[in-house]
C-alpha cells in the first residue's frame, strides 16, 4: 500500500540540523500520523507521498519549506508582571531556555522561548525552535495502512475532538457552530457525541 491522503503512515526517522540531530523516532516507536490532514510539514508529506513500506527516505527542507525564516519582530519583551499567577510573579518559570505556553492576543495558545530576564521584564522569542533552520530528514516508512473512519474524524489520538470553549471542525472546514456535545457543527468534520 501506498503513503496517500488518508493513510496512517508510521516512519522511523531522524532530524538533523547544523550536523546535529535535533530529533528522532525512539527505536520500535516510529511517528504515525495521518498522511494529508495537514498535522505535519507539507513538503514532509509531499516527500512521502507514493513511497512503500520498506522504502527509504532521505531529503532537506529548507526554512520556507519547514518552519519559516527568523523573524525578529517575533522577540519580543513582555512586563514580568504578564507572568503573575494568582498575583505572584512565578520566578520559577522564568528561566532562560525556557518555553512557556501563553495565549496571543487572538486567544490562541502560542509557544515562547525565554530569551532573557531582567527586573522588570523577560524578552520572549515567539518564533518556532527550527525557524531559520534547513532541516534534512532520513529515514524508512515502516508501514501503511488505511485510516478508520473513527481516526478520520478524531485524529489517530483524539486530536481533532473539540475542547471545551473550542470550535470544532477537526481542522478540515468552517465551522459557524460549536460542538459542546450536540453532535452537529455544521463544518466537513462533524462534531462526536
Amino acid at each position: 500500500m501506498k503513503v496517500q491522503n488518508d493513510k496512517v503512515v508510521a516512519v522511523s526517522y531522524a532530524l538533523e540540523v547544523e550536523g546535529q540531530i535535533a530529533d528522532k523516532s525512539a527505536p520500535g516507536a516510529p511517528l504515525e500520523y495521518i498522511h494529508g490532514t495537514g498535522m505535519l510539514l507539507p513538503k514532509f508529506e509531499a516527500a512521502l507521498q507514493d513511497k512503500e513500506p520498506g522504502d527509504a527516505f532521505d531529503f532537506v527542507l529548507s526554512p520556507e519549506d519547514g518552519y519559516g525564516t527568523y523573524d525578529p519582530s517575533y522577540l519580543i519583551a513582555l512586563p514580568k508582571t504578564a507572568f503573575a499567577i494568582d498575583g505572584q510573579v512565578r520566578e520559577d518559570l522564568l528561566v532562560v531556555g525556557r518555553t512557556i505556553p501563553m495565549l496571543n492576543q487572538a486567544g490562541q495558545v502560542v509557544q515562547g522561548t525565554v530569551r532573557e530576564v531582567t527586573d522588570s521584564s523577560v524578552k520572549m522569542d515567539f518564533n518556532h525552535p527550527m525557524a531559520g533552520k534547513t532541516l534534512h530528514f532520513t529515514g524508512k516508512v515502516e508501514s501503511v495502512r488505511s485510516a478508520t473512519e473513527k481516526e478520520l474524524t478524531e485524529g489517530l489520538h483524539g486530536e481533532y475532538l473539540p475542547q471545551e470553549g473550542h470550535k470544532c471542525c477537526h481542522g478540515k472546514g468552517d465551522c459557524d457552530g460549536d460542538c459542546k456535545g450536540e453532535g452537529d457543527c455544521n463544518c466537513d468534520g462533524g462534531c462526536q457525541k
